[in-house]
């Protein structure tokens, strides 16, 4: 998924000649804390809800202050992961997008970006989540997908955290199914280490059924 895909098309740039009034109230109506500053096609920068603060007269052009923070901005063709680094690097509730020839496409926001990230990892497809703890020259994802598949089982999204000063890594995968119990004794099996698991085994819904039925007894 590349930047271009995920222009906002509501989120307006500010000309130089708009006022910081102007930029208060569409900071408050979008819920942002910075917006562009776009003359035609030419973006010239970011101005913060503190610049604005900063001016002696909010009814002045925003073109006469000098902005706190650089041109931060993201090629059109990078990566979504590329995006997400730089936007939350420097904090911001938004990121230009400029083409090949640094001509001001749009924005991203926060939000989009969230929302396109969980589409990417699938974060709202069912299933469950196992996280795997082991040593860094142990990784290796075609046998991690193996042990998953040879249960009748899928890996929907992958990633992974090593810990500073260690040689242990920890591996974190999504599953297409709510029951992760058989793959987890696989796992076991072949010696890895879980960590966390997060998902719904059968035995969880028999003993919820089991109970169901004692207190619908005990009712009687």
């Amino acid at each position: 998924m590349l930047a271009r895909e995920l222009i906002s098309d509501e989120i307006p740039a500010l000309k130089t000649s708009d006022t910081g009034k102007k930029a208060l109230e569409l900071l408050e109506d979008y819920k942002l804390t910075e917006l562009p500053i776009v003359n035609n096609t030419d973006f010239l920068g970011l101005i913060t809800e503190s610049d604005i603060l900063d001016l002696d007269d909010p009814e002045a052009p925003i073109g006469n202050h000098k902005l706190s923070l650089e041109k931060p901005a993201v090629n059109a063709y990078e990566h979504i992961y590329e995006v997400l680094a730089k936007i939350s690097t420097l904090k911001l509730s938004l990121i230009p997008i400029l083409d090949d020839d640094n001509t001001f496409l749009g924005v991203i926001s926060l939000p989009i970006l969230i929302e396109s990230i969980c589409n990417l990892a699938a974060i709202k497809d069912m299933g469950g989540i196992l996280q795997l703890e082991l040593n860094v020259n142990d990784y290796s994802l075609s046998e991690i997908s193996s042990i998953v598949e040879s249960n009748g089982a899928k890996i929907l999204s992958s990633y992974i955290h090593t810990h500073p000063d260690s040689t242990k890594m920890d591996v974190t995968i999504k599953i297409n199914k709510t029951d992760l119990s058989p793959i987890i004794q696989t796992f076991e099996r072949y010696n890895y280490t879980i960590a966390a698991s997060f998902h719904k085994s059968e035995m969880q819904d028999e003993l919820k059924k089991r109970y169901n039925e004692f207190i619908n007894y005990l009712n009687i």
